[in-house]
């Protein structure tokens, strides 16, 4: 049977992975207690080695707790570890004058400075949530702090907000108009302010306009702003998991504001790129693609969990939105293999990555450079999937905001 063929079996799935497995890992092993927020340098058998936290991680953080607060259950003690995470950004904002650090120690000490923009993003994706879940005059403040400092720092000419990268004063980066899109629409939405909404719905016109290759109808990563390719090896990148990110973020954006045409492009551009991002050979999905060719840049590299997490939830959205079968058909295959081969059924939780094969052949320190754990890709798609799941059988299906 195929998974699609019982909603209702796969709704206990999703349900039982979220609040017996994922809620209960992560409340043992991964929650700062003392402090507030996650710890992150976490074993695949959840033992913290390192007392670091980067900050991008206490914002996702941040908007995961709120959000099983405001769409799973009001439970007490998840709005506790949000309040405390909160607590401790509010502490950590002022002391750097609302420019977001790299990283802090665990009592929220800063210690390497920013490195991108995307710290302050997911900062201000979690403020977006805590406000809908508390209304905090001080969550409120911190947003409208935050949002004056990236305005300050963010151009048309963005690409130097990425990361250590210098492509030059007229490259533009895919990742920060993903991001933002999404970030000032919630924000927008939780303070009622239009001005952060319009924000938002430029950074979702600029995906589709900016960084979608009409020819191929895959996105690059990075661009001039005026359409043409940058020089060098980043030219034809296409990292498949930012671009099925930025269409479901699209799709949502664009249906809440009743844009149909710009719903399709969304649609067909979840489409474009899980196609041409699974692996024939192996299955799954590979991490980045030639525009020009197809072909993977990497064909030999690991896969990571979160382009899978990912591709899950945004192919139920298109298929709740379009009723197309090609949609529910790839959902089955990227279930099959994400399902088969990414929780750990030894410590709960999930594997980060996988080799190509999706095998797991690492000991309990995991793969790459560090034990790494992160709450964020994995909940939010356990979280919206059942909310969507849960909508969908009472056939009150919305976009979610």
């Amino acid at each position: 049977m195929r998974p699609s063929e019982d909603m209702g079996a796969l709704l206990r799935l999703y349900e039982d992975a979220l609040l017996d497995d994922w809620v209960p890992w992560w409340m043992q092993n991964g929650i700062d207690h003392v402090f507030g927020g996650p710890m992150e340098t976490i074993t695949e058998d959840g033992r913290v080695t390192s007392e670091v936290k980067t900050v991008w991680s206490i914002g996702r953080s941040l908007f995961i707790w709120s959000r099983l607060y405001n769409w799973i259950g009001s439970r007490h003690e998840w709005l506790r570890v949000a309040d405390q995470t909160f607590d401790l950004i509010a502490q950590i904002g002022p002391r750097v004058s609302w420019v977001w650090p790299h990283s802090v120690h665990r009592n929220g000490t800063p210690l390497e400075p920013s490195r991108n923009i995307y710290n302050d993003g997911f900062i201000l994706m979690g403020l977006a949530e805590y406000i809908r879940a508390t209304g905090s005059s001080r969550a409120i403040e911190a947003a409208y702090e935050t949002c004056r400092t990236v305005e300050q720092r963010m151009v048309p000419a963005n690409a130097q907000l990425a990361g250590d990268r210098d492509l030059g004063e007229n490259a533009a980066c895919h990742g920060i108009s993903m991001i933002f899109s999404l970030v000032y629409h919630q924000l927008g939405t939780a303070l009622a302010d239009a001005e952060i909404l319009a924000a938002g719905y430029d950074h979702a016109t600029r995906v589709q306009d900016l960084f979608l290759d009409d020819e191929s109808g895959l996105v690059r990563e990075y661009l001039r702003t005026d359409g043409r390719p940058v020089d060098g090896p980043l030219a034809n990148v296409c990292i498949a998991g930012h671009a099925v990110e930025s269409a479901w973020f699209g799709l949502r954006i664009f249906r809440d504001r009743n844009e149909p045409d710009r719903v399709e492009r969304a649609v067909e551009a979840i489409r474009s790129h899980i196609e041409a991002s699974w692996d024939d050979e192996c299955g799954g999905f590979f991490g980045s693609i030639d525009v020009e060719s197809g072909e993977p840049i990497s064909p030999d590299a690991n896969k990571n969990m979160w382009p899978h997490t990912e591709a899950l939830y945004a192919l139920l959205l298109a298929w709740a939105v379009t009723g197309e079968d090609w949609a529910l058909e790839w959902y089955d295959r990227t279930h099959e293999w994400t399902w088969e081969h990414f929780p750990n059924r030894e410590h709960g939780e999930w594997h980060r990555v996988v080799a190509r094969d999706g095998s797991f052949p690492w000991d309990v320190t995991g793969p790459g450079p560090r034990p790494r754990k992160e709450p964020f890709h994995l909940p939010r798609t356990l979280i919206q999937t059942v909310a969507l799941l849960h909508a969908l059988e009472a056939r009150q299906w919305r976009p979610f905001v």
